[in-house]
């Protein structure tokens, strides 16, 4: 790989653009240059500190009181004849309808965005859950004590992963790691049932999200997606779909 192609490569491996050949290609590049590591540390600490940072500003209050100055003051009220009235009325509900169906076209595409913008999320879901199937990709701390893995993500991450070991019901926790999705270090927790890995991948959300979970497939995989106390939760498989969704119950409770 060369490194003038690097930069291009960098920005693309942080969007999710890059399919998983050129994800493990670009990731085995970063262990063997050094110039490269550092330029993709750089880039991730930029990136999450733009993320935490609050770049909204109130506008001045002599601005306000500027604009409230040149506002008009009220209008005189006149009196309407009733026939008048009744073609305002009606002219004010013909507007409200047109104004209601402009909005609600406009909704369409941040609908369909906030969609296409999911299906990509659990796309990168899958990728990275395939990725560290890879020899040395699975775990950065190996161990079955959850007392072991949840201190290890201590001072690794801005939030604390609940960490729940499963090994009574058939799911016994085997290891963590640190994984990034959609632009953020994310906790995955590692589990296993009989041959066969479960990833569960923990991020802050949305607090009022409802505790749903959802389900779906995707190239071969089981994908299990749920809201928790202010978290996201997404488990991924080739565990056969209704296990993987008992195991997401147990999860939830």
């Amino acid at each position: 790989m060369a490194c003038n192609d690097n930069e291009n490569l960098l920005h693309a491996y942080f969007d999710g653009e890059l399919d998983l050949a050129h994800s493990l290609e670009f990731e085995n590049h970063l262990k063997s240059c050094a110039e490269c590591s550092r330029d993709f540390e750089a880039q991730r600490a930029m990136r999450k500190s733009l993320s935490a940072a609050n770049l909204y500003e109130r506008a001045p209050e002599s601005l306000r009181a500027k604009l409230r100055v040149q506002l008009p003051g009220e209008m005189p009220v006149q009196s309407v004849s009733p026939q008048r009235r009744s073609a305002i009325e009606w002219l004010a509900v013909a507007a409200a309808i047109f104004i209601a169906i402009v909005l609600g076209v406009r909704m369409i595409p941040d609908i369909v965005g906030g969609r296409q913008h999911t299906n990509l999320l659990a796309e990168q879901i899958v990728a990275s859950h395939i990725r560290s199937l890879q020899p040395g990709h699975l775990f950065d701390v190996q161990s079955t004590d959850q007392h072991t893995v949840k201190p290890w993500f201590d001072g690794k991450l801005d939030f604390a992963p609940q960490v729940t070991d499963l090994a009574n019901e058939g799911f016994p926790l085997i290891g963590g790691r640190l994984d990034y999705l959609d632009h953020r270090d994310v906790a995955a927790l590692v589990y296993q049932r009989q041959k066969h890995f479960i990833n569960v991948f923990i991020w802050p959300g949305d607090s009022k999200a409802a505790n749903v979970s959802e389900a779906q497939a995707i190239r071969g995989y089981n994908v299990v997606s749920w809201q928790r106390g202010g978290m996201d939760f997404c488990a991924v498989s080739d565990l056969n779909s209704a296990e993987l969704e008992q195991f997401a119950k147990l999860l939830q409770h």
